[in-house]
């Protein structure tokens, strides 16, 4: 079993594990003065930075490389089937959302900074997601 919440030497993090069977939390995971918290299992993956909402998965990912950057969010995530992925970002804010080599287009937040995504995955088969603010 992978580790629930993992750091990278190049500043990222991984978070959350799709091929579990029961729900397995990990709360006060500190990294880079940040505290993550991670819900994960094959049905949902959810993550917390600093008790704010940062990523959700229905079903459940496996996600590697996250990185929060001035103006872009990029990970990788693996999973099985059609995932809907929302990601806390700012409020009604405009961004490019980028998953593999499609350009999805343009894409707004509500007033609760929510970004709802739609992606096609296959285990072992992980997608590049880029979403930048414009």
């Amino acid at each position: 079993m992978a580790e629930l919440i993992r750091t990278a030497k190049d500043g990222s993090i991984g978070f959350g594990d799709f091929k579990l069977t029961e729900k397995s939390k990990l709360s006060d995971f500190e990294f880079m003065g940040d505290v993550y918290k991670v819900k994960t299992f094959r049905e949902l993956t959810k993550l917390e930075k600093n008790d704010m909402f940062l990523y959700e998965s229905e079903p459940g990912t496996s996600v590697e490389g996250l990185k929060l950057e001035n103006n872009v969010v990029s990970f990788t995530v693996e999973g099985d089937g059609n995932t809907q992925i929302t990601l806390g970002l700012e409020d009604d804010t405009e961004y490019r959302v980028t998953v593999g080599s499609t350009d999805l287009g343009k894409m707004a937040t509500n007033m609760g900074g929510k970004l709802i995504i739609a992606v096609d995955l296959t285990p072992g088969k992980p997608e590049r997601v880029a979403i930048e603010r414009i």
